[in-house]
């Protein structure tokens, strides 16, 4: 148990430090924009209590709002991921027969169901990200393109860190 714990503490500072330090100056004009540090609450074990993944994304949350000068932004979307997580494991995970699975990683799960847990945690981070942001609808369609193209970015390099740590399922 105390691996899973360091293993995931390290994921946790070796995100929020690439997201930090290098994740925040890359970007297409203010268009795209990653947000790689998500994929530290969409590796969270599947047997993490509610209450502590909705406190571990809120917590992830607030250090890149430190970081970002954002007053709560990324720690309500990131509570929002939080919820999504929940309800999209429930309905698939239990439902698929992976229950026995330790975490949802590409190389447990399959591409095909991780790349739609990946797509559907994202686009609601980044929808609930970007409206918060600019908090009105007047921009209504550049707010979309930014969620759409950072949710492709966002994709993009989550795929890419799981394809580089990618260890395949023992049958």
């Amino acid at each position: 148990m105390s691996k899973v714990i360091f293993a995931n503490l390290v994921r946790f500072f070796f995100l929020i430090i690439i997201q930090v330090f290098l994740l925040k100056n890359v970007g297409y004009y203010n268009l795209a924009t990653p947000f790689l540090y998500i994929l530290f609450i969409l590796l969270l074990p599947f047997n993490t209590p509610n209450l502590l993944l909705f406190a571990l994304s809120f917590l992830a949350g607030l250090t890149v709002d430190v970081f970002y000068d954002t007053p709560g932004v990324n720690a309500a979307a990131c509570t929002v991921l939080a919820l999504v997580r929940i309800i999209f494991i429930d309905v698939t995970v239990h439902r698929d027969g992976f229950d026995n699975e330790p975490e949802p990683r590409l190389g447990i799960m399959g591409f095909r169901w991780f790349l739609f847990y990946a797509i559907v945690a994202t686009l609601f981070h980044h929808i609930t990200l970007f409206l918060l942001e600019t908090f009105h609808f007047a921009e209504i369609q550049y707010t979309l393109v930014r969620v759409v193209l950072s949710s492709l970015l966002t994709i993009l390099l989550i795929l890419i860190a799981e394809f580089i740590f990618y260890k395949k399922k023992l049958r």
